[in-house]
């Protein structure tokens, strides 16, 4: 068996887990239903306190499977109790990041405001001086700082990451926008060519 799918999950205090009709659901604290669709031969055992995720045969598809759905199953639990969290660093001349109701408004250097949506499930924070402080993220501290929360790692992830590419990073002076802790190689300013024309 696969060594991550075999892998027991416990369920914490105020967890509940479900399994039906090919359909996992993970209810907890946070309030959010978290649902994921498991594909046969996949199946999955919900115990009192615990969720054991099967597999009906060898098969190398069926075993790649067998560790997805386990670990799955896994963030969905985390994150009906925890959530999950991207923080990005906004580095350059003149970056703002501002919220309009529960939407992201961010100065980028352009001529215009980008604006960032929010989704279900998904909540936009810009940190105060004080809160960046306490995060320690030394150099990277002096940027406007933001944070992408949710219950759904895919999803906190995948708008991370579409906020980064509204400006992502270059190598020279680390403008733009990074994941805090990403490293970024910097690389030597360009310089003119020395002498005159030949």
């Amino acid at each position: 068996m696969s060594r991550v799918g075999k892998t027991i999950i416990k369920i914490p205090t105020g967890v509940k887990v479900e399994f039906s009709n090919g359909m996992v659901s993970v209810t907890g604290p946070k309030g959010d239903v978290l649902m994921q669709e498991i594909k046969a031969p996949i199946s999955v055992d919900v115990q009192t306190d615990t969720v054991l995720v099967n597999r009906g045969d060898d098969l190398a598809g069926s075993r790649a499977l067998h560790g997805l759905y386990n670990r799955l199953i896994q963030n969905m639990i985390e994150g009906v109790t925890k959530g999950y969290t991207k923080t990005l660093i906004l580095n350059g001349v003149g970056y703002k990041a501002n919220m309009r109701g529960e939407d992201l408004l961010l100065n980028l250097g352009k001529s215009h405001q980008s604006e960032v949506k929010t989704e279900t499930g998904i909540k936009f924070k810009v940190l105060t001086p004080q809160e960046v402080q306490a995060l320690n993220l030394g150099k990277e501290g002096i940027a406007v700082v933001v944070q992408v929360s949710g219950n759904n790692k895919e999803q906190v992830g995948s708008v991370a990451s579409r906020i980064r590419s509204l400006r992502p990073v270059e190598p020279y002076h680390l403008y733009g926008i990074r994941y805090a802790g990403e490293h970024v190689i910097r690389k030597e300013s360009k310089s003119g060519k020395k002498g005159g024309k030949k």
